[in-house]
């Protein structure tokens, strides 16, 4: 997702937009909301100055925009050692640690395949029991990073309670562990209630100073995500007076794609995976070659026109696409850093629907049989590797990648269907 999603998130530079350096607006109006942050908070590039958009004056230090370079390159590891770096020299001041927070939530998910934007394309993200590889050390650090930020903030609106770039920054670390809690930990709850303690600072935010822009990714995604819930998950939260519209956070998302300062990428990330959610195919892949042609040497990005054109239903483009990825993936130095399994996955995904069923199988397998790939993506490929040799007959090729599917997550919702699946022949959908 880079997925979004990512990130693009995230994650995420930004040419287009702007910054101003913000004047003392204690007094003014009040605005800002944040959300489940699925793909929240990716990361930043390089504002231009714009006299009607207002940041902090840190978001156009060089080194802060050298970080990110590395940061949406996917160097995480460059990203991260500069970012630590930055916050040593800026003690005690939150954005500086949400910078690192960020960077370092981002490469954890992107560690466990979970930036891949077709994980979140359907409901079956909240609903299905899925496998995890949680590294409790990374998971400790996340979690000590955005007390350390919510600190710093607090300490700051203790001196100030209309200090803009505080409650922005508090929020931002509020979302990004909302982000972590939710698609790692699977703590929805937890994550509302992160996400609505974010919604209070963001409002907060945006009335004080409405031209602070950036504030509006996090809303956005707040309103869409709440707008989008199935059905008993709107009930369950609607009781609570809270409601959210997926026309209206679109509308914040674009501002924050078109005039947002560290937000631009990471809004144009979130808007393609969220057109994605909406068949809007088309539209989605005009957002992401956008994305492309600015970091053509992001694996994400690149991934992820793929993953739409394969949506899209130009399964031979999307087939080239993969490929070719899979090709440039090879090349030394070609990418700072390359999931292959993901393109393995994906072209097993465009075969198939091309009903090339053995070709298929054997890419799903080799997306299943990468050194250190993700146990989710594992058991995905594995299923459906198995789901292939099926149609074709190949029933023992199937049995044994059902088998090794439920091996590698026996609790997971994908294991239940291999097992069904060795009572009875897939027979397709």
């Amino acid at each position: 997702m880079n997925g979004m999603i990512p990130h693009d998130g995230l994650v995420q530079g930004y040419s287009a937009c702007g910054w101003g350096r913000r004047k003392d607006l204690s007094g003014k109006m009040r605005w800002f909301e944040a959300g489940l942050a699925v793909l929240a908070c990716m990361g930043l590039a390089r504002p231009v100055q714009a006299a009607s958009v207002d940041t902090n004056p840190m978001n156009n230090d060089l080194r802060v925009q050298e970080a990110y370079q590395h940061f949406y390159d996917l160097d995480y590891p460059g990203a991260v050692a500069r970012f630590e770096r930055y916050q040593e020299e800026h003690t005690g001041d939150p954005q500086a640690t949400d910078y690192l927070l960020n960077a370092v939530v981002f490469q954890e998910l992107y560690r466990q395949d979970l930036l891949d934007t077709t994980f979140y394309a359907n409901d079956g993200f909240l609903t299905g029991r899925h496998a995890t590889q949680e590294d409790p050390k990374e998971r400790d650090r996340i979690f000590s990073l955005a007390d350390q930020a919510v600190h710093e903030a607090d300490w700051r609106l203790s001196q100030n309670p209309n200090d803009v770039d505080a409650l922005f920054a508090r929020a931002w670390a509020r979302s990004l562990r909302c982000t972590y809690v939710a698609i790692v930990e699977r703590g929805f709850g937890t994550g509302f209630r992160l996400a609505t303690k974010a919604k209070d600072d963001a409002q907060h935010a945006l009335a004080l100073d409405p031209n602070y822009v950036d504030a509006k990714l996090i809303v956005g995604v707040y309103d869409y995500v709440v707008g989008a819930l199935p059905w008993p998950f709107k009930v369950m939260i609607g009781f609570a007076g809270i409601t959210g519209s997926k026309s209206g956070g679109m509308a914040l998302l674009d501002d924050a794609a078109n005039r947002g300062v560290v937000t631009k990428v990471d809004a144009r990330t979130v808007i393609a995976l969220f057109l994605r959610r909406e068949a809007k195919y088309q539209q989605a892949i005009q957002v992401v070659l956008v994305l492309k042609n600015q970091y053509p040497r992001d694996f994400l990005f690149c991934l992820e026109e793929a993953n739409l054109r394969k949506d899209a239903g130009e399964g031979m483009e999307a087939v080239t696409a993969y490929r070719q990825l899979l090709t440039n993936g090879t090349k030394p130095g070609y990418f700072a850093s390359a999931k292959l399994e993901l393109a393995d996955f994906g072209l097993g995904d465009a075969l198939r629907g091309q009903r090339h069923y053995a070709e298929a199988a054997r890419a799903y397998e080799e997306a299943a049989g990468i050194p250190d790939v993700g146990s989710e993506l594992k058991i995905r490929s594995l299923l459906a590797a198995g789901e292939c040799h099926d149609l074709i007959s190949e029933r023992p090729l199937a049995v044994k990648d059902y088998q090794q599917a439920i091996d590698t997550g026996p609790t997971t919702s994908r294991a239940d269907t291999a097992r069904k699946c060795l009572r009875s022949p897939y027979k397709g959908t």
